[in-house]
């Protein structure tokens, strides 16, 4: 048995997954990880005779032995009972949340898509992805995290030349649509530089504005690589960040990488542990292949839709592949 992590509201990727699966004679089993609480039943033995981990939805169980491999899709918190006290929620979310880990750990010598401690260590730090796609050829911006607004400014002037843009490390957003609420890329003008005394509240990066020809975002997984590329470069608010343009009609396209991009990435990928991700990349106007950031839980639901690229199936059948080896 396969095990998906994901959540109570994500179908359309797991669906296609778990079809693929069931067709090569593989049972998926989707945990919202969200009900790993109160609304769920779970009991985890051990003694001198070794330990056994049975988990229950109430319409499903299964034991830790009947998992054959892990597709880590998401994690989502755990909302408390709603007539909770207060006063309990501390050591509600802690015990539940230890308890969870302690579930992940039993089941850490399989093989998973994305090891999750390999996902959580990589998501976490943009700037060692940048130092390791640009050791394996690839270009990057120019890139600044920080929280002082002098830093900042002076970045702005010296090394953006007044071309600069602001962005969270990480993304409040979790939808396909990119129609979720979060912070988009914001192009930093000379005029919001005395805006960035707020900055202690909350680090930023920057980085220098990208002259770009079209956005694209690249699944990849395990080797193989599906790429979609958008153009918003007809609309206004969509110039920048393409999740925010309202006001022009365009979509994704069927797009093929270089051989040596698919190359260079694939060795990056291979040194950050992901055997999945979703990559995000700037066609510079120069023509440069220009990385940014690599996401290990990413979306890919609207390139399959979309343009049609099998992703999820390939995910069943890679996942499968390493269950076989």
């Amino acid at each position: 048995m396969i095990l998906c992590l994901t959540h109570s509201t994500d179908h359309y990727t797991v669906d296609i997954v778990r079809e693929r699966c069931k067709t090569l004679g593989k049972e998926m089993f989707r945990m919202n990880t969200d009900l790993f609480s109160h609304q769920s039943r779970f009991d985890y033995t051990c003694n001198n005779e070794g330990t056994h981990f049975c988990w229950s939805d109430g319409k499903t169980t299964f034991s830790t032995k009947d998992v054959e491999a892990v597709w880590y899709r998401k994690l989502w918190a755990m909302p408390p009972p709603p007539d909770l006290d207060p006063g309990y929620l501390k050591i509600f979310i802690q015990e539940y949340g230890t308890m969870r880990n302690i579930f992940f750990e039993s089941l850490r010598h399989l093989p998973w898509m994305n090891p999750m401690a390999t996902d959580h260590e990589i998501n976490k730090n943009k700037l060692d992805q940048l130092q390791i796609t640009s050791a394996h050829g690839l270009h990057i911006p120019k890139s600044l995290f920080t929280n002082n607004p002098e830093k900042a400014k002076s970045f702005f002037h010296k090394e953006c030349r007044g071309n600069m843009i602001a962005k969270l490390h990480g993304s409040l957003s979790r939808s396909m649509k990119g129609d979720a609420p979060f912070f988009p890329t914001t192009v930093i003008r000379k005029d919001d530089l005395e805006q960035l005394d707020t900055l202690p509240l909350c680090p930023m990066i920057f980085q220098e504005l990208i002259p770009k020809a079209y956005e694209l975002r690249i699944i990849y997984v395990d080797g193989t690589f599906f790429t979609g590329k958008i153009d918003a470069s007809t609309s206004v608010r969509g110039k920048t960040d393409w999740r925010i343009a309202t006001d022009a009609d365009f979509g994704w396209e069927p797009y093929e990488l270089p051989p040596d991009i698919r190359e260079s990435l694939t060795r990056a990928m291979r040194q950050m542990g992901l055997f999945f991700g979703a990559l995000d990349m700037i066609r510079h106007k120069d023509g440069r292949y220009i990385f940014l950031e690599v996401n290990p839980q990413g979306e890919w639901g609207m390139l399959q839709r979309d343009i049609g690229y099998p992703i999820g199936e390939t995910i069943a059948e890679k996942l499968i592949a390493r269950i076989q080896t």
